[in-house]
């Protein structure tokens, strides 16, 4: 092969080069065995070895394109490992070997990240799942995982997919958010975060709302950081990315079924589970399912301070689906039952929204306050308030007190935190405190 700069990295001669070369590594992984802290140096050496040994000549970009792209197909993760590397994107997603997306500052872009064929992303699917134990198949065609560095993945493969393996990527965020960083953001303003935080500290039982990737973890992950050091806490998760700093934490995690289908463990089989293992606070990645009624059933026995997500478009949203998912769990109780399990567990409702221009904020912060006959009653504390859209496409507005004081300020004054009047609009919040009753 000569030098020539007409030869590109797709074309098929460099495609053969690639397979060779890589397959001349793994032999050589396979006999020697490096341990993990060596492999990289011991991958690099082979490569560099098994490419002199061949007497080509190519271009230097072209080499170490090839180089980079054998070491990511290596140790890394293929052609998606600089879309990985880049701090900048914060999801991947590929449709199909030539169709892999990137959400890059809230922006969906189509990227020239290309596989060889479908083959190529199932052997990626394959190479991330291994490790953790799951399984993907005809028979169980979707997999929920993580990367080793907490990035969420989801697969789905024929036949339910059906032009081909897809994989989608919540990356990881390197570092972790804190509470300023969300003000600086403008996705919460100091008199919620001051809220939130009081809150958080005095056992209230919290539910982060909100729509696919509007940052529901993220924002679990900075109330959290709230849990005092000396309480156990336990996280559970379908798969483990929350990122709490305590030293005191279980981190549970579900367990997809074996070959036969049998031996699963689920979000509800850990939520049962982790009322034995003396929580002083459970905290659920996500509800959807029957594990609500077990969530609230643990919050309304003495495990305060409970923080959980789920999506849902608004607060009442969110109701509505506590009330649906707990139905689920097949106890065949009354509706008017389950709101009121519903109204006593759950004391305050965030809802977290993405922005037209790709920004999260969050939208609303509503205290459930109690049954009126058969309705939960709900009050808006904090209310988005949308003024319009700047030259350069950013959402404009708000994150406003309503002047309404929530009925737990009591149980945070308990707690030592005295919020001044300012904090639920001053004025406002004096004049309404007075034609307000509590439950």
């Amino acid at each position: 092969m000569t030098n020539s700069n007409s030869v590109s990295i797709q074309s098929p001669e460099i495609v053969k080069l690639k397979q060779h070369l890589g397959m001349i590594i793994y032999r050589e992984l396979e006999e020697k065995k490096p341990p993990l802290k060596d492999r990289e140096d011991f991958v690099k050496k082979i490569l560099a070895q098994a490419y002199d040994s061949l007497s080509i000549n190519l271009a230097p970009t072209l080499k170490e394109q090839l180089f980079r792209d054998i070491l990511d197909e290596i140790l890394g993760f293929g052609p998606l490992q600089p879309l990985l590397e880049d701090p900048s994107i914060s999801e991947v997603m590929v449709n199909g070997p030539n169709s892999v997306y990137i959400e890059q500052k809230g922006k969906l872009k189509k990227t020239n990240v290309r596989f060889d064929n479908d083959e190529a992303v199932m052997h990626l699917i394959e190479k991330i799942i291994l490790p953790l134990g799951r399984r993907i198949d005809s028979d169980t065609p979707t997999v929920d995982a993580r990367l080793p560095d907490g990035s969420r993945v989801n697969a789905i493969i024929p036949p339910v997919a059906v032009d081909g393996p897809s994989i989608t990527i919540r990356k990881f965020e390197k570092g972790r958010l804190s509470i300023d960083q969300l003000i600086e953001y403008n996705s919460i303003t100091r008199n919620m975060a001051n809220l939130v935080q009081a809150c958080v500290i005095s056992r209230l039982n919290i539910i982060i709302s909100g729509g696919t990737g509007s940052g529901k973890t993220t924002l679990l992950n900075v109330l959290s950081s709230f849990i005092p050091e000396d309480e156990r806490i336990v996280t559970i998760e379908d798969a483990a990315e929350l990122r709490l700093q305590q030293d005191h934490i279980v981190r549970l995690e579900t367990k997809s079924p074996d070959l036969e289908g049998k031996h699963a463990v689920t979000i509800r089989d850990l939520v049962r589970n982790s009322l034995r293992m003396r929580p002083d606070r459970i905290v659920v990645g996500e509800v959807r399912g029957g594990e609500a009624l077990d969530m609230l059933q643990a919050m309304n026995t003495g495990h305060d301070g409970s923080l959980t997500t789920l999506h849902a478009n608004s607060p009442r949203d969110a109701l509505s689906r506590l009330e649906t998912m707990s139905l689920m769990a097949g106890m065949e109780l009354p509706l008017k039952v389950i709101r009121e399990q519903i109204a006593s567990a759950i004391d305050l409702i965030i809802q977290q929204s993405r922005m037209k221009d790709g920004s999260r904020k969050v939208t609303s912060v509503t205290e459930v306050s109690g049954m009126e006959g058969d309705t939960i009653v709900m009050t808006e504390i904090f209310k988005f308030e949308y003024t319009g859209i700047s030259p350069e496409g950013e959402v404009l507005g708000s994150l406003l007190p309503t002047g309404i004081r929530p009925f737990f300020t009591q149980r945070l004054e308990q707690n030592g935190f005295k919020l001044g009047p300012e904090v639920f609009g001053a004025n406002l919040a004096q004049m309404l405190s007075g034609s307000r009753t509590r439950r």
